[in-house]
């Protein structure tokens, strides 16, 4: 069985970009059908990056990221950045927020600084768009106010006890404390605790455990694990618990901020008018000799979708999207054969060392575009 749906604008992806590109896109007042597969977004840390590091070997991290985008721009000329006005940089990122507040995952950002975060490995992280639930952390981290680390028996590849060890010399006044979860389990995962801790009484029974160990700390610090639908609540009464601010600490994927990013945006953009076909793959696409539209088949051939498009965003991803993919010899675009900017040979993809500061130039393959960004 195929339907046949006609719309302005099809973007293809359910990425950051894909999502960013269908909320702009409805914001305008355009018609725009959506499609993606699995979305990455469950792998995001939650954090909106601008710009922090360049050149990458030399490690300079930039305080103002608009000062380090036009560092950028001076030595690479053809980066996307050079063909966006940092006017609507700012106006994209704006509307961004305005619609995660407004959907209840409200997220915060100082406008011409980056922020400073922790990540799970106990390394800091500049980044310019922070959610509410982590925020805290910023000040804390800037004063080095006295603080607890909370980690749990079960959960893997997350140790408080790590994190202060790497952060001793730029944040001294750490404590550490392991509980084992109100919910028990052999094993933890995140998103099974975030949901438990959306139970008022779950949430109760942990914030008790903790108390007694807060004692001079001024803030606590907690895996990523506090609700998925109904953060701002939990993290309300987890303070409230502790008569301390709280902060979460993003943990390694799939993770619980990415999923809040995911849930938001696949149940907030239809609401504008975006049609959704998530979880379908674009399978084929042809230019109507009629119309110069383009036309998709998308979806399994039991329950196919025909979408005629007078436009397209490609924001299908790269190899972990499948917007792009490699044989033996070559990488290439999966949906329209785009010519892929890439090295000369496949013994050039990668580096000797996997940590070799210049990076790998695998990494640097993609698309080249002019300056309205079509390939």
């Amino acid at each position: 069985m195929t339907r046949s749906i006609r719309c302005e604008l099809f973007v293809i992806g359910s990425g950051m970009a894909g999502m960013a590109a269908a909320l702009f896109a409805a914001g305008r007042g355009i018609n725009t059908i959506q499609a993606g597969m699995s979305s990455e977004l469950a792998y995001a840390s939650g954090l909106l990056d601008l710009m922090a590091v360049h050149p990458v070997r030399e490690s300079r991290i930039w305080g103002d990221p608009w000062a380090g985008i036009d560092a950028l721009i001076r030595d690479i000329p053809a980066h996307p950045y050079a063909h966006v006005e940092k006017a609507d940089i700012r106006q994209a990122l704006d509307e961004f927020m305005t619609f995660l507040n407004s959907a209840g995952l409200p997220y915060k950002a100082d406008t011409d600084h980056n922020s400073r975060v922790i990540t799970s490995v106990g390394t800091v992280k500049p980044t310019y768009c922070v959610p509410g639930s982590i925020w805290n952390v910023v000040r804390a981290l800037q004063e080095k106010q006295p603080c607890l680390l909370v980690d749990f028996r079960g959960l893997k590849g997350f140790s408080a006890r790590q994190i202060k060890e790497m952060l001793r010399e730029n944040w001294p006044n750490l404590r550490t404390a392991r509980f084992s979860f109100p919910s028990h389990a052999p094993e933890l995962y995140t998103e099974h605790m975030a949901r438990e801790l959306e139970k008022p009484e779950i949430c109760k029974k942990l914030a008790e455990k903790i108390f007694p160990y807060v004692e001079d700390a001024r803030v606590v610090g907690l895996p990523a694990v506090l609700g998925i639908t109904r953060t701002e609540e939990v993290v309300s009464n987890m303070e409230k618990f502790l008569n301390v601010p709280v902060f979460e600490i993003p943990t390694m994927p799939p993770s619980v901020p990415g999923m809040r990013l995911k849930r938001i945006f696949e149940t907030g953009l239809p609401k504008l008018g975006v049609k959704p076909l998530l979880q379908q793959k674009v399978r084929y696409v042809k230019s109507s000799k009629s119309t110069g539209d383009l036309i998709f088949e998308v979806g399994p051939s039991d329950s196919r979708t025909t979408v005629c498009a007078k436009g397209v965003i490609l924001a299908s991803g790269r190899f972990f999207g499948k917007g792009l993919h490699s044989d033996r010899n070559s990488v290439y675009e999966t949906i329209f054969n785009l010519p892929v900017h890439q090295p000369d040979t496949r013994s050039l993809w990668h580096r000797k060392d996997l940590f070799d500061t210049r990076g790998h130039l695998i990494s640097r393959a993609g698309l080249e575009t002019d300056e309205f960004l079509r390939p």
